[in-house]
């Protein structure tokens, strides 16, 4: 079970985009891709998708362990416990069950 999920908010705190927040838009291999962060150009060849081609900006993956999840507006470290027999996230700032 990973302690940051899609659909998230975090706050970056670490890197060029420090202390900036988005939303998780995915989570792979440690990595996250959060909405407006991490923002590289790219280059596209013309295609049936992309007509025109030419230079995209898009969100890169940052590694999750320079984003801290927020919640309630504050940000917080992430635990587990169990809830009867279903293991849950925990704020460690308030000690609330996050889902």
């Amino acid at each position: 079970m990973n302690k940051i999920k899609t659909g998230d908010t975090v706050k970056v705190i670490a890197g060029k985009d420090k202390d900036k927040e988005g939303k998780v838009l995915a989570v792979k291999d440690g990595k996250v891709l959060v909405e407006g962060i991490g923002m590289v150009t790219k280059h596209t060849k013309p295609s049936a998708g992309n007509q025109q081609g030419g230079i995209v900006n898009k969100e890169s993956f940052i590694d999750a362990s320079n984003v801290m999840l927020m919640h309630k507006g504050k940000v917080t470290r992430v635990g587990f416990k169990m809830d009867g027999d279903k293991k849950v996230r925990v704020a460690k700032a308030t000690g609330e069950v996050i889902d």
